[in-house]
């Protein structure tokens, strides 16, 4: 089996950050993770992908790679040892709630 960690994604740009205009804030989130990279991975990988939709992106076939999880202006990742979360269990979002409005249109 894995050997997985937990991590804790915390929003660290000021709220009028113009970087939130790209990607929005989606709160802290405790993920279940291989690694701090994986962990940014894990937290975009839960969000909504244009695959998932009737519409498509402006780079390549995914919005993961344009998440504000991966960008390092926006979250930083920590390592996670509050004991209320257990480190068992399946590579994935483990607390806090990842919302599914993360594609915005270019034109209103």
């Amino acid at each position: 089996m894995e050997q997985l960690k937990l991590f804790r994604l915390v929003p660290i740009a000021a709220a009028g950050d113009q970087n939130w205009d790209l990607a929005p804030n989606q709160g802290e989130v405790v993920v279940r993770a291989r690694s701090s990279g994986d962990a940014r991975v894990v937290a975009a990988e839960a969000e909504l992908d244009y695959l998932e939709i009737d519409a498509l992106p402006g780079d390549g076939n995914s919005t993961t790679s344009s998440s504000a999880f991966r960008s390092e202006k926006l979250y930083t990742v920590i390592d996670e040892t509050d004991p209320a979360y257990p480190v068992e269990g399946p590579r994935g979002v483990v607390a806090g709630k990842v919302r599914v409005d993360n594609i915005r249109p270019t034109e209103f």
